[in-house]
């Protein structure tokens, strides 16, 4: 199987290590991974904001870049979910979409396809799981706490594959953190107000990090603890689940 590696504009831009830390883990499970050095923006921010006929010729070339792929992972739930989600609307009738069915979030992809019982990480710290939603509503990383469905975590289940971690879940599990994209900058108050909420919640599981499976969680709520003074550390999922590598 020919994997595609897909990283994400904010993830190539801010936080390179997201990258570095899936290419590694996946190649450490004898996975064959590729990374097209042509591939650019999936089209999330132009649609996101408005601009869905500027995400068309990106969603195009992207298809184009990832077609020759088994499956195309990216450390990246919500643009793994729009890429699943919109590019076969936005591509119907002008292109043949093939990568909507292809694409997975590297959380969702380790643990319906590779299915690891073990891994060579170690992380000796208690973390508080972030679930975006993103990740819980399109891609099924989590349960809904609004369905009535058995209680189950995709994350959970990788992170307890680490030596010595502790893993903590916060009060609403699934409560959005504010961040939103342009949400973020349209309601700012709203955004700050509901992220810092977020990060007490966090934090009163004791956790001295919170991960979850976007970067883009992640930076919201790390920019704000930060202004706070909150001791607490943010790290992507992957860069646990790699820790050692």
């Amino acid at each position: 199987m020919k994997i595609g590696l897909f990283i994400p504009c904010y993830v190539d831009a801010l936080y390179p290590e997201v990258g570095v830390a899936t290419y590694k883990l996946l190649t450490s499970l004898g996975l064959d991974v590729d990374y097209p050095l042509e591939q650019t923006c999936c089209g999330q921010p132009m649609a996101n904001a408005g601009f869905e006929k500027m995400a068309d010729k990106l969603a195009k070339s992207f298809d184009e870049k990832f077609a020759a792929y088994d499956y195309v992972v990216a450390p990246s739930a919500s643009c793994a979910a729009f890429v699943k989600i919109n590019y076969p609307r936005l591509l119907k009738g002008k292109h043949e979409c093939q990568t909507s069915q292809k694409i997975m979030d590297v959380v969702e992809f380790l643990h319906d396809i590779v299915k690891p019982t073990s891994l060579p990480s170690r992380f000796p710290h208690v973390v508080s799981v972030h679930n975006s939603c993103h990740g819980v509503r399109e891609l099924g990383l989590s349960s809904p706490s609004e369905r009535n469905i058995p209680s189950f975590s995709k994350i959970k289940d990788l992170l307890q594959l680490v030596q010595g971690i502790t893993v903590k879940e916060p009060e609403r599990v699934d409560e959005c953190c504010g961040f939103g994209g342009m949400f973020s900058v349209e309601e700012q108050a709203v955004s700050v107000q509901m992220g810092t909420d977020k990060i007490e919640r966090h934090m009163a599981t004791g956790a001295e990090y919170i991960t979850g499976p976007d970067s883009s969680c992640l930076m919201h709520m790390q920019g704000i603890a930060k202004r706070l003074n909150k001791p607490v550390k943010f790290i992507h999922v992957v860069q646990i689940l790699a820790a050692g590598l």
